[in-house]
């Protein structure tokens, strides 16, 4: 069974949570992060639901591809099923990938379906970092999710400047200190 490759855009580019042989920087044509999902088990609960990260369509996303073997691809893809698709609110895909030496190749990934009532795209910055600064749910603060975000697309040299005005917003409504730095 040949080698497959999973494109993380969110919490699995810092945590995975499978076993896999490289790791790569690569781009997603034709989506864009966002934080469009209302989370109600791992970031947040029914009664004030986090937000996390979806793929919506338009734009590129510059994220992190993992080459996965061959032989791990049926337990890999029970794991990313049993953590992306509790709700059915992301649709599992085969994407076209550019990986930054230029290769171009095909990765699983998960995309928001618009269709479902967890999607809530078009949020602006305030509304979202009041959601975010005081939700939590089975994985930890809904902050911890975007703070660590952040940092780790700021670790890889990338700029995702929505996702950074809402950090920062974030640490205004919760009257935190900075979490993150933002150059």
């Amino acid at each position: 069974m040949d080698d497959f490759w999973v494109f993380g855009y969110g919490s699995l580019m810092w945590n995975p949570g499978f076993a896999f042989e490289e790791r790569q920087r690569a781009r997603l044509h034709g989506y864009r992060r966002s934080l469009c999902i209302s989370s109600n088990v791992y970031r947040g609960t029914e009664e004030k639901p986090g937000l996390v990260l979806g793929l919506e369509r338009g734009g590129s996303c510059l994220g992190v591809a993992f080459r996965v073997r061959g032989a791990d691809r049926d337990p890999v893809m029970a794991y990313l099923r049993e953590r992306e698709l509790v709700t059915n609110v992301y649709k599992e895909r085969v994407v076209a990938i550019a990986f930054a030496d230029g290769r171009r190749g095909s990765a699983v990934t998960y995309v928001a379906d618009p269709a479902h009532e967890q999607y809530i795209g078009g949020l602006g910055v305030a509304e979202a970092a009041v959601i975010v600064a005081a939700a939590s749910g089975r994985s930890g603060p809904n902050t911890d999710y975007v703070f660590n975000t952040v940092q780790h697309l700021q670790d890889m040299g990338i700029r995702d400047s929505l996702l950074e005005s809402i950090a920062a917003s974030v640490d205004t409504v919760a009257g935190q200190p900075a979490a993150v730095s933002f150059p």
